[in-house]
């Protein structure tokens, strides 16, 4: 079960990484996602930072398992917000960006919980 858990921690992990890069370099297709959202550009800087923070708690969490169940569940509840966001900005075909990292963070969840 640990070993497990390890996988998906570090792909969740690197997969927020990549979301929190994206984000703070501002990429034109996150630009225009986020104004198709009515998201201010203005979050995008706190949105990666609090991307990356859940990615470095993740991988924390593999030692201290307190920190990487905190860090997950930050981490779904980010995500269960993006999916609310793209929802709300009717933009149902971009559902698939946001979901797999809403799974990987649950799937890191469960398993850190289960293996504790």
């Amino acid at each position: 079960m640990f070993t497990a858990y390890v996988i998906v921690t570090v792909l969740a992990a690197a997969a927020n990484v990549y979301a929190a890069v994206v984000d703070l370099r501002r990429a034109d297709w996150i630009l225009a996602n986020m104004t198709r959202y009515g998201v201010p550009h203005s979050w995008l800087f706190p949105l990666g930072v609090l991307k990356a923070v859940g990615a470095v708690g993740l991988l924390v969490g593999i030692v201290v398992p307190a920190i990487g169940v905190a860090a997950s569940l930050g981490l779904v509840l980010y995500f269960v917000g993006a999916i609310a966001t793209v929802v709300r900005g009717h933009a149902y075909a971009h559902l698939g960006y946001p979901l797999p990292f809403l799974l990987l963070a649950a799937g890191s969840l469960g398993l850190g919980l289960a293996a504790t």
